[in-house]
This record gives C-alpha cells, structure tokens and sequence, in this order.
C-alpha cells in the first residue's frame, strides 16, 4: 500500500477531529464506553475519509512520452485525413495535373 499524501492525512485527522466533538456534543454521552464507541465511529470515518481522497496520479517520462506521441500521431491522422479529402480541391493546376472544371 503505497504511503499517504499529506492531503489524506489531512482530511483524514480533520474528520477525526470535527466528527469526535460533533457526536459528542450531539449524544451528550459522558459514560466510558459511549465515548469509547463514538472515538472509534470517527476513527473509522477519518478512515474512510482519508483513503477516499483523490490521489494525484504522477506521470512519469515514459507515459508523458508515450501520450504525447500518441496524441501527435492521432493528430497526424486526423490531418491527414481531412487533408486527404482537400487535397483536389486546395492543389494548384500545373502541367502534370490540369484542373478540369
């Protein structure tokens, strides 16, 4: 499992944090175990939170590499493709290749 960007962290103690005061206001519990429970509820929300968070996907040289050649030879095919079906119309008469209207 690869190791937790600060954001998670983040997100994750912040959830923590808010949840425990808010179910412990709410509840107005003031028994060991109903503070047991709800710790554990907003542990496990924190939890949750934290591994729900986006992680940002690194794009290292081979893939930059490879999705910029791909997307160059995908434009070189649409290109060519709308150049292919100009090209009687957009090339000039010469003597090889009169225009015959």
């Amino acid at each position: 499992m690869p190791r937790p960007t600060a954001a998670q962290l983040a997100y994750g103690s912040a959830t923590v944090v808010v949840s425990t005061i808010a179910m412990l206001l709410l509840s107005q519990t003031s028994t060991g175990l109903g503070v047991a429970v709800i710790s554990a509820a907003a542990l496990a929300l924190g939890l949750l939170v934290a591994l729900t968070v986006p992680i940002p996907r690194r794009r290292g040289r081979h893939a930059a590499r490879t999705g910029s050649s791909a997307a160059a030879g995908a434009s070189e095919a649409r290109e060519g493709a709308t150049g292919a079906a100009r090209a009687p119309e957009s090339r000039p008469a010469t003597a090889e290749h009169p225009v015959h209207h």
